[in-house]
């Protein structure tokens, strides 16, 4: 199979979607790779790596959709690669379709066939291929959400650690997923106090037994969130369904009853977002404010730090890079039915239900 790995062309995108290491295994295996030049720069990865590895280098995007039977990337396709996917040709990468009706017209008029990295799921309904994203997304929220605490950027001025006679900040977060979990155990690390809400209770019994002490669990519910918002410094929103869009846990009512400078990240953002306003930002321009609540909703965070990204993403991706290459998608799906979650749109077809649902469509094909 001839495979295409083109540069991420979204705002801030560091990130690529195959590591050389990936490309001398698709090689290995009598595949043919073309990597687009530069597409791995962002992730400290150059042309010549990819050559010795075994791929071709070609000049553009244009010349990597045109030549190839399946495209591997990290982002959704945005509005200048909608006409580049050909019929019958396999898009592997995260889609999100739940968050833009526009994104997944656009998909059924191409006849590609979409698989989603967010929505393979194995039999104990992990979602391997979101993971690793999910784990530097969540480390990341703290990272961010301390930083904008800060007051020259309009936050509290709370320093999340505390200092001796001085009580730490506190951070709530929605979800006890893979999200919440690497959020918890960075905000624990730097002796914030943290409280955990999630409407799962084996969840929270699972992050009651790893975490020390001061990370404490409750139930989800809008009379918890309500109380907790009122005393809570950041705010992580880390709620998944899986492909449909994230549920509005926190609503444009309750930011009146935040402190000025409480700061929300949205990890959600992806998925439409679990705060009612929510709207997708960059890294170039990552925050707004609205009721002097400070919003970080960057849609990419895993792309600020894309050397990271990229080799845990390849980590997980291949594998099934693998499969789709060695014996095409109809196959590969037949045969692994971890992979055959990812199918949510096949050649003008949804075939994932969530997404039908989304958009309150009656039937497959919009």
């Amino acid at each position: 199979m001839i495979v295409g790995v083109p540069k991420e062309i979204k705002s801030s995108e560091g990130r690529v979607g195959m590591t050389p290491a990936g490309v001398f295994e698709l090689v290995k295996n009598y595949h043919t790779v073309y990597v687009q030049s530069g597409a791995g720069e962002g992730s400290g990865f150059f042309d010549k790596d990819y050559q010795q590895a075994g791929a071709t280098i070609l000049d553009t995007i244009e010349q990597v959709y045109a030549k190839s039977d399946m495209i591997v990337k990290v982002k959704e396709p945005i509005a200048k690669e909608y006409d580049l996917i050909q019929e019958g040709q396999i898009v592997f990468t995260y889609f999100h379709f739940a968050s833009s009706e526009t994104l997944t017209q656009a998909m059924i008029k191409s006849k590609g066939v979409c698989i989603a990295y967010e929505t393979v799921e194995d039999e104990e309904g992990t979602l391997p291929l979101l993971t690793p994203m999910s784990e530097v997304a969540g480390r990341m929220a703290i990272q961010q959400g301390a930083k904008y605490l800060e007051k020259p950027v309009k936050g509290r001025g709370v320093l999340l650690g505390g200092v001796p006679g001085v009580a730490p900040g506190r951070v709530l977060i929605l979800g006890a997923g893979t999200v919440g979990i690497q959020a918890a155990k960075m905000a624990a690390g730097l002796g914030a106090h943290v409280t955990i809400l999630d409407v799962n209770m084996k969840r929270l019994r699972y992050v009651n037994d790893i975490m020390p002490s001061h990370v404490v669990t409750e139930f989800s519910n809008e009379f918890n969130i309500r109380k907790h918002i009122q005393s809570h410094d950041l705010i992580i929103g880390g709620v998944l369904l899986k492909g449909a869009k994230a549920p509005n846990l926190i609503t444009r009512d309750m930011l009146k009853e935040m402190r000025p400078g409480t700061v929300i990240v949205d990890v959600a953002v992806d998925q439409g977002g679990c705060v009612e306003t929510t709207k997708p930002t960059t890294h170039g321009n990552p925050t707004y404010i609205i009721d002097d609540v400070v919003h970080y909703c960057v849609a990419n965070m895993p792309g600020a730090v894309p050397y990271t990204s990229t080799v845990a993403l390849t980590n997980v991706t291949l594998p099934y890079v693998l499969k789709l290459a060695n014996m095409g998608w109809r196959s590969a799906c037949n045969l692994d039915k971890t992979l055959a979650k990812g199918l949510n749109i096949v050649e003008g077809e949804v075939v994932y239900e969530e997404i039908i649902k989304t958009f309150h469509w009656e039937s497959a094909v919009a």
